[in-house]
């Protein structure tokens, strides 16, 4: 299977879409039909220690299939989305190099843009300065009051930017800061998905809402019966902080909460499930907005091997003669 833009080179195929929707059984589906291998498009899964809630796979779906961009930082590392870029860059040219396909699998939007399109990424590493500066300023007049001050040096990263999301206004101003220029300004004319990368198919994966809202629901209580609650503790035994970008993620920012403060745990579960559902939702709009994705209706019945072959399918119709209907619905 050859596309055009890369004669003889093997394609890049990306499967999106919501958490809990099936993305790493579908992957690992694709790659074993195609001789591939797996880059992770996951910003909890690069972190050493956080396996149970970053959903990583586990001994025997690492044993089909090689992984890659996953365990490649400590918890306490500010791992960039610079850094991504590059470490998956050379996943992928490595993968190609040996005449196998990499198959990128993951939600985090801006991890699968960096890799199937061509993004000018700033390359600024964390200001503790800086960023010390400005948390103090959060804490003393609050994160909208830092959203406004960012809104008068770039007004166009603001309008995406929600006020009380103090780790992205911070982050954006800190490069504001460090280059001179708006963070806005690194994105591409194009908008926000970048100029697609040639020999690229990205297929999306999604299902009717209240069937995903109730394999949300499993995937929080199988992670707990799995030991997710331990997990934390023992990261926070290990003397990593609740303030870092790791332990902020979903499950561990909300388990923190019962371990450290005394919440009941069946109201912070309730919320973590909340909070699951509206980032799936959050999940959607980013790759629903990217016209080059591909979906597949997965119907109420999840159908690993029929997705699988679809995405197999939809890979090879990419040419420079047209492109198929941009919904295909998977056999129950």
């Amino acid at each position: 299977m050859q596309q055009a833009g890369a004669p003889g080179e093997p394609p890049l195929i990306a499967i999106v879409g919501p958490t809990a929707v099936g993305k790493t059984a579908v992957g690992i589906a694709v790659a074993e039909r195609l001789g591939g291998e797996i880059v992770s498009a996951d910003a909890v899964a690069v972190y050493r220690g956080l396996d149970i809630g970053a959903a990583k796979p586990d001994s025997s779906e690492r044993a089909r299939i090689p992984f890659h961009l996953i365990d490649v930082a400590e918890p306490d590392e500010d791992f960039t989305l610079a850094d991504f870029e590059r470490l998956a860059d050379a996943a992928i040219e490595d993968i190609r190099a040996r005449g196998r396909v990499p198959v990128v699998v993951g939600g985090t939007g801006l991890y699968v843009r960096a890799v199937t399109a061509t993004l000018t990424v700033p390359n600024v590493p964390p200001q503790e300065a800086i960023r010390a500066r400005l948390r103090d300023v959060v804490a003393r007049e609050g994160a909208p009051a830092l959203h406004a001050r960012l809104t008068e040096v770039d007004r166009a990263a603001a309008a995406k930017i929600l006020p009380g999301d103090a780790k992205r206004v911070i982050r954006a101003l800190e490069v504001f800061e460090v280059t001179g220029r708006p963070m806005s300004s690194f994105h591409t004319p194009e908008g926000v998905h970048g100029v697609p990368r040639p020999n690229t198919c990205q297929v999306g994966l999604r299902m009717e809402r209240e069937r995903l809202y109730a394999l949300i629901e499993k995937r929080v209580d199988d992670m707990m019966a799995a030991g997710l609650l331990d997990e934390v503790r023992g990261l926070l035994d290990r003397g990593f902080a609740r303030s870092l970008k790791s332990l902020q993620s979903l499950g561990y920012r909300h388990l923190t909460r019962h371990l450290l403060d005394g919440e009941p745990l069946e109201v912070v579960l309730a919320e973590l499930k909340r909070d699951t559902r509206r980032y799936a939702r959050r999940q959607l709009i980013w790759f629903q907005g990217d016209s080059r994705v591909l979906w597949i209706e997965m119907g109420h019945a999840v159908n690993t091997e029929a997705a699988a072959e679809k995405v197999v399918e939809l890979a090879q119709q990419i040419a420079p003669h047209g492109r198929p209907d941009n919904t295909e619905r998977v056999p129950e």
